[in-house]
């Protein structure tokens, strides 16, 4: 069954804690944390502090995707405020190998995201320690996209080497995913879909049936 993991991104600043409460209640999966430093991407969210603040609140996984230039430097304030998994960027990383050994050594998941033009080849070569595949399905940096349909088959790519290579990795994928876009993730391959405005728009009475709408996909 795919899980759902809505981005706080597009969530209720001025009302975060009830927004949370309601990814809980909703029956989705995941919290996901977009993290921005306004140089990787073009736009600054928040960091380890807010994560900690919210970190109560619920008891389901927090998944910080740290797009951010050297993520390693903030992995570990973020494992500490509470995240269960660190994603970096492929782009950032020389040595991806041994980033993920080093997520994985703070006692958390480590993943792996990579932006729209970015080949997938190398994964044969780190995915046996990676625990999640992030494919993002727009431009990493702000929420409300539209999807880029060459995605599809990127998703497709990405479930291909996991099945060939006997891999574990979930395959998760960022952006522009909604009604119209969700059954061609899913039958890509896909594991986990990440929210944002499709999820937080919807008033938090009618999210419950959204997610159970996904979970029937």
């Amino acid at each position: 069954m795919i899980r759902i993991a809505p981005s706080i991104l597009s969530a209720d600043f001025l009302d975060l804690a009830e927004e949370i409460r309601s990814i809980e209640s909703s029956g989705a999966d995941i919290v996901h944390l977009d993290i921005m430093d306004g140089n990787f991407v073009p736009n600054i969210t928040f960091g380890p502090m807010i994560v900690k603040q919210i970190r109560g609140l619920t008891k389901l996984p927090f998944d910080a995707h740290l797009m951010v230039n050297e993520p390693l430097k903030f992995a570990e304030d973020f494992v500490k405020a509470g995240a269960d998994m660190i994603t970096v960027h492929a782009e950032t990383e020389k040595h991806l190998h041994r980033s993920l050994q080093y997520i994985r050594s703070l006692g958390v998941k480590a993943g792996i995201s990579v932006n729209p033009h970015t080949p997938v080849d190398f994964l044969k070569y780190v995915g046996d320690i990676c625990d999640l595949f992030l494919v993002m399905s727009v431009n990493p940096g702000f929420g409300g996209q539209k999807y880029i349909e060459s995605a599809t088959e990127k998703i497709k790519e990405v479930y291909n080497i996991r099945k060939e290579l006997g891999f574990n990795y979930d395959i998760s994928v960022d952006g522009g995913v909604n009604d119209k876009t969700l059954s061609k993730v899913v039958e890509a391959g896909a594991d986990i879909v990440i929210m944002g405005s499709h999820f937080f728009g919807k008033p938090r009475s009618e999210r419950k049936a959204l997610v159970e709408s996904v979970k029937k996909v």
